[in-house]
C-alpha cells in the first residue's frame, strides 16, 4: 500500500466513534451522489429516489488478548501503544473481533449503508428498511443500546456473523486508494468507484 494512503488508513483507526461515522457519511454521499438530510434524525438523502439513508461504519480491530484487572492495569495501557491491533478482511472470518453497528434510528430510515474499516480495504454492505425489519433477530439487533433510548439500536459484526453479512448485504469493496480518490475533492470521480 502507498505510504499516503497507509497514512489514510491509520488516521482512521486513531479518530474516535463519531468521527468515523462523519468520513463514513461523507464517504457514501460522495460515492452515491447523495444529498444533505432535510431532519437531524437521518444522515443522507437520496433526492432522486425520496429515501432516507442511514449510515454507520466501524473499525475492525483484533480482540485484547487478556482482560484488564488491578494486576495488569499497567502493563495492558503500555502494551496498547506498541501492540498492532490492525484486521485484515480475509483475516477476520478467523480472528476475533468486535465491531458495534450502533445509534441505529430504525425508523427513520429506508436504506441502511454500513460497513467496516479493516486494514486493507473498506467493505460496504446495504440493507432496506424491510430487510432490517425481517431480519433482526437474524442480524442480532438490540434496541436496548442506551437506557431510555426509544427506536435507536446497535447489532454487532463478529467473527461468526461476518459471512452472513457478507453473502446477504455485501455491496462493495473499496481500497484505501479508492477512499482517497472519493475523498479527494480534486479527484474526477470514475465509473468504477
Amino acid at each position: 500500500m502507498e505510504e499516503k494512503y497507509e497514512k489514510l488508513r491509520d488516521g482512521i483507526y486513531a479518530l474516535r466513534t463519531r468521527r468515523t461515522g462523519k468520513i463514513a457519511e461523507i464517504m457514501i454521499k460522495k460515492m452515491l451522489g447523495l444529498e444533505k438530510p432535510d431532519s437531524i434524525f437521518y444522515d443522507l438523502l437520496d433526492t432522486e429516489n425520496n429515501k432516507k439513508v442511514e449510515v454507520k461504519f466501524s473499525i475492525a480491530m483484533r480482540a485484547n488478548a487478556k482482560k484488564i484487572t488491578e494486576e495488569n492495569v499497567i502493563e495492558e495501557i503500555m502494551k496498547a501503544l506498541k501492540e498492532k491491533r490492525f484486521l485484515k478482511y480475509e483475516e477476520a472470518f478467523n480472528c476475533a473481533f468486535d465491531c458495534n453497528i450502533q445509534q441505529i434510528k430504525t425508523k427513520e430510515f429506508d436504506i441502511l449503508y454500513y460497513g467496516i474499516f479493516f486494514s486493507d480495504k473498506i467493505i460496504i454492505f446495504k440493507m432496506t428498511k424491510k430487510e432490517f425489519e425481517e431480519n433482526k433477530s437474524k442480524i442480532g439487533y438490540s434496541d436496548k443500546q442506551h437506557k431510555g433510548n426509544k427506536g435507536e439500536g446497535q447489532f454487532h459484526i463478529k467473527k461468526k456473523s461476518l459471512k452472513f453479512h457478507v453473502d446477504n448485504y455485501f455491496f462493495k469493496e473499496l481500497s484505501y486508494e479508492d477512499f482517497y480518490n472519493i475523498l479527494d475533492i480534486n479527484y474526477i470521480k470514475e465509473d468504477n468507484i
